[in-house]
Protein backbone atom coordinates (compact mmCIF):
# COMPACT_ATOMS: atom_id res chain seq x y z
CA UNK A 1 0.00 0.00 0.00
CA UNK A 2 1.38 3.24 -1.29
CA UNK A 3 -0.12 7.00 0.40
CA UNK A 4 -1.50 8.27 -2.32
CA UNK A 5 -2.42 11.70 -2.94
CA UNK A 6 -5.20 12.97 -5.28
CA UNK A 7 -5.35 17.02 -6.66
CA UNK A 8 -8.25 18.25 -8.18
CA UNK A 9 -8.95 21.60 -10.07
CA UNK A 10 -12.72 21.44 -11.49
CA UNK A 11 -12.75 24.41 -12.24
CA UNK A 12 -10.44 27.47 -14.08
CA UNK A 13 -10.07 29.32 -11.13
CA UNK A 14 -7.42 28.11 -9.00
CA UNK A 15 -9.67 28.31 -5.95
CA UNK A 16 -11.36 25.19 -6.98
CA UNK A 17 -8.79 23.48 -6.19
CA UNK A 18 -8.86 20.69 -3.57
CA UNK A 19 -7.23 17.32 -2.59
CA UNK A 20 -7.84 13.80 -0.48
CA UNK A 21 -5.62 11.52 0.94
CA UNK A 22 -5.73 7.68 0.72
CA UNK A 23 -3.52 4.54 2.32
CA UNK A 24 -3.67 3.21 -1.37
CA UNK A 25 -3.87 3.79 -5.22
CA UNK A 26 -6.66 1.82 -5.08
CA UNK A 27 -8.61 3.62 -2.56
CA UNK A 28 -7.61 6.84 -4.21
CA UNK A 29 -9.53 5.49 -7.39
CA UNK A 30 -12.68 4.01 -5.63
CA UNK A 31 -12.45 8.22 -4.30
CA UNK A 32 -12.63 9.68 -7.76
CA UNK A 33 -15.60 7.32 -8.86
CA UNK A 34 -16.89 8.19 -5.67
CA UNK A 35 -16.49 11.99 -6.70
CA UNK A 36 -18.06 11.20 -9.77
CA UNK A 37 -21.37 9.98 -8.12
CA UNK A 38 -21.30 12.42 -5.56
CA UNK A 39 -21.33 15.37 -9.09
CA UNK A 40 -24.31 13.13 -10.18
CA UNK A 41 -25.98 12.96 -7.14
CA UNK A 42 -26.21 17.00 -7.21
CA UNK A 43 -27.24 16.96 -10.66
CA UNK A 44 -29.98 14.30 -10.34
CA UNK A 45 -31.04 14.78 -6.84
CA UNK A 46 -34.27 13.16 -7.66
CA UNK A 47 -32.74 9.74 -9.25
CA UNK A 48 -32.79 7.15 -6.19
CA UNK A 49 -30.51 5.00 -8.29
CA UNK A 50 -27.90 6.20 -10.57
CA UNK A 51 -25.59 4.13 -12.71
CA UNK A 52 -23.28 5.21 -15.44
CA UNK A 53 -20.67 3.13 -17.38
CA UNK A 54 -16.39 4.01 -17.37
CA UNK A 55 -17.00 6.18 -20.68
CA UNK A 56 -18.94 8.26 -19.00
CA UNK A 57 -16.55 8.66 -15.78
CA UNK A 58 -13.78 9.28 -18.09
CA UNK A 59 -15.54 12.15 -20.06
CA UNK A 60 -16.20 13.70 -16.06
CA UNK A 61 -12.64 13.15 -16.01
CA UNK A 62 -11.68 14.95 -18.82
CA UNK A 63 -13.93 17.90 -18.00
CA UNK A 64 -11.57 18.40 -14.86
CA UNK A 65 -9.34 21.14 -15.26
CA UNK A 66 -7.13 19.29 -13.38
CA UNK A 67 -6.22 15.97 -11.69
CA UNK A 68 -3.54 14.31 -10.91
CA UNK A 69 -1.90 11.75 -8.09
CA UNK A 70 0.99 11.81 -6.31
CA UNK A 71 2.40 8.05 -4.76
CA UNK A 72 4.48 7.42 -2.31
CA UNK A 73 7.33 5.84 -3.32
CA UNK A 74 9.28 3.98 -0.18
CA UNK A 75 12.33 3.13 -1.96
CA UNK A 76 13.23 7.17 -2.44
CA UNK A 77 11.13 8.06 0.26
CA UNK A 78 9.53 10.61 -2.26
CA UNK A 79 6.12 11.06 -4.02
CA UNK A 80 6.03 10.93 -7.84
CA UNK A 81 3.19 12.64 -10.01
CA UNK A 82 0.61 10.58 -11.86
CA UNK A 83 -1.34 12.33 -14.87
CA UNK A 84 -5.20 12.13 -15.91
CA UNK A 85 -4.37 9.11 -18.46
CA UNK A 86 -2.78 7.07 -15.72
CA UNK A 87 -5.38 7.80 -13.49
CA UNK A 88 -7.94 6.47 -16.01
CA UNK A 89 -5.74 3.27 -17.08
CA UNK A 90 -5.81 2.40 -12.85
CA UNK A 91 -9.64 3.26 -12.69
CA UNK A 92 -9.99 0.88 -15.49
CA UNK A 93 -7.94 -2.21 -13.97
CA UNK A 94 -9.80 -1.60 -10.55
CA UNK A 95 -13.23 -1.90 -12.19
CA UNK A 96 -12.45 -4.76 -14.23
CA UNK A 97 -11.10 -6.48 -11.63
CA UNK A 98 -13.77 -5.50 -9.51
CA UNK A 99 -16.56 -7.04 -12.47
CA UNK A 100 -14.56 -10.18 -12.76
CA UNK A 101 -14.37 -10.20 -8.85
CA UNK A 102 -16.51 -13.83 -7.92
CA UNK A 103 -17.95 -11.54 -5.14
CA UNK A 104 -19.33 -8.63 -7.55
Amino acid sequence: MSHTILLVQPGLRPETRTYCDYESVNECMEGVCKIYEEHLKRRNPNTPTITYDISQLFDFIDTLMDISCMVYQKSTNTYAPYNKDWIKEKIYVLLRQAAFSPNA
